[in-house]
């Protein structure tokens, strides 16, 4: 009797981890854009465009992603996903301009990307019980944040043995691959399942909710007449803004900067503090709350932010990037969380890649702002300010976002003859 049963949902979890290091690839444009620009000529600000498009397509190819994934299930569309990045990034090798680039891995593998990243953590999630979705949305996610740790050195590794196009090539065959494998683990739960970590509180709310004929499951369309979407999704873009500036042009602002020439460095030590944040904040949230976690992380990003620019030797600014990685990292599980808590757990993976083009805007104007500002002004300063006005701006908005006022659920419809 009180021994544990080894938990469903752990192999569904430990697989999603496996898909998000794959999909991690796109942390490491820093090193891939300081190669195009060393080796091929390109500005600063073009170096940008093909990441800054692959932000776009993966913020936004997951609205169908995260549908697909409620109707057909996690699998198929995780397999989907691995031939758009395989075959983006093979193909890239073989175009290497700024169209070409835009084109297969800014448009292709970017909605590769997207499309995967979409299934893994709502299909965790799921499987797992309320006071757990912090800590399992934090441990799915963390495989994306902490891929640049082995990618970047390995990326490093390719560039200067191999040269940029057949680095591509092994970069696309090798997750094509690994990823078709990992899919066939990724499933959701059966209609009807109870997770076995819930405790009888949590059985007794639901039944209470239930008896009350509340509203616990938000359909899409529903979810955009509510303010506390646009809410989120204000507080996600200007979060995702700074750190997606950072993340594209680490290298160059090591080297630049501090004078880094091993600069690449930044981003295992920006991997190894987004991972920490997607756990921890993951952990703290689901004891202290989304919006005060949420309200502590865009704290830190004000403070590290007005003083980011002065940040001119290397352990220093190993530091900024500690802090500016932990808290990126900690977005990426906070907004998950959130939309589950306000939305419901039924039409998560559509609910929430609406949530997530937020950050598709973070990744179009963060990257581009910090291109356009270096070829113009010769520093990365301005740019740097206008990210802690931003985080300003998503801290005010953390004390004034609440969950929705429960709502009751039209009499027509009865909850227990709808199908999933």
């Amino acid at each position: 009797m009180g021994e544990k049963k080894f938990h469903p949902g752990w192999p569904v979890t430990i697989a999603g981890v496996g898909v998000n290091l794959m999909l991690g690839v796109l942390y490491t444009w820093g090193v891939i854009s300081a190669a195009l620009i060393d080796q091929l000529g390109w500005t600063a600000t073009i170096s940008q465009v093909p990441y800054m498009f692959a932000c776009a397509m993966f913020a936004f190819s997951m609205v169908p992603g995260g549908r697909l994934q409620d109707r057909l299930g996690p699998k198929p569309v995780i397999m989907a996903s691995a031939v758009m990045v395989g075959i983006g990034f093979i193909i890239s090798g073989l175009f290497l301009t700024p169209v070409g680039l835009t084109i297969f891995f800014g448009i292709i593998a970017g909605m590769g990307i997207g499309t995967g990243y979409a299934a893994p953590t709502p299909a965790a999630v799921k499987w797992f019980s309320a006071k757990k979705r912090g800590l399992i949305s934090g441990v799915v996610v963390s495989g994306f944040g902490l891929a640049p740790l082995y990618i970047a050195p390995l990326t490093n590794f390719l560039l200067s043995t191999y040269g940029i196009q057949r680095t591509f090539f092994i970069l696309g065959g090798a997750f094509l691959i690994l990823i078709m494998i990992l899919a066939q683990f990724i499933k959701n739960p059966p209609h009807g399942y109870s997770p076995p970590d819930e405790e009888p509180s949590e059985i007794q709310q639901k039944v209470s909710v239930e008896s009350a004929k509340v509203k616990v499951d938000y359909e899409w369309h529903e979810v955009l007449k509510t303010k506390q979407f646009y809410q989120l999704w204000i507080m996600f873009s200007f979060g995702t803004f700074a750190g997606l500036l950072i993340i594209g042009q680490l290298s160059k602002i090591g080297l630049e900067q501090a004078g880094m020439q091993n600069a690449y460095i930044l981003v295992g030590i920006y991997a190894i503090f987004n991972f920490a944040g997607r756990i921890g904040c993951g952990v703290l949230s689901d004891k202290f709350g989304r919006m005060r976690t949420l309200l502590a992380m865009f704290v830190l990003q004000v403070i590290v932010y007005a003083f980011f620019a002065t940040f001119t030797t290397p352990p220093i600014l190993m530091m900024g990037v500690s802090v500016v990685g932990f808290t990126f990292g900690g977005m990426l599980t906070l907004f998950p969380s959130a939309t589950v808590d306000y939305f419901g757990i039924k039409n998560f993976g559509m609910n929430y890649g609406m949530v997530i083009t937020a950050w598709g805007i973070g990744g179009v104007l963060g990257p581009l702002l910090g291109g356009i500002v270096r070829d113009v002004t010769g520093t990365y300063g301005i740019s740097y300010l206008v990210s802690g006005v931003l985080s300003a701006t998503g801290a005010i908005l953390t004390l004034i976002t609440k969950p929705p006022k429960e709502e009751p659920i039209k009499e027509e419809i009865e909850p227990e003859t709808v199908t999933p």
